[in-house]
């Protein structure tokens, strides 16, 4: 998507008062404390192993690290991820 294109679907989005991560097609990322993680819209997992989960969005790579890392429910769109987090962050 270019760049005209995304600043004109943040422009309606925020007329129409339309959730960002739908009109954007962004990651949705909700966290409970450091014990899980739930996304929404992501586009597959890279990586995995109980230490490192990379898993590929819209905006780039999301990279989550931690301890005894598990991806406990995994649908088209959304992923469960348990484990002890330390860290998330997006890649380039």
């Amino acid at each position: 998507m270019d760049r005209k294109t995304k600043e004109i679907k943040e422009s309606i989005s925020e007329l129409l008062e339309l959730p960002k991560d739908i009109v954007l097609d962004l990651p949705r990322i909700t966290m409970i404390g450091n014990l899980q993680i739930y996304i929404e819209n992501h586009k597959g997992i890279i990586e995995y192993s109980k230490l490192r989960i990379r898993i590929n969005t819209k905006n780039g790579i999301l990279r989550i690290v931690g301890k005894d890392l598990q991806i406990k429910t995994i649908i088209t769109e959304e992923i469960i991820i348990t484990g002890i987090i330390n860290q998330i962050e997006f890649v380039e």
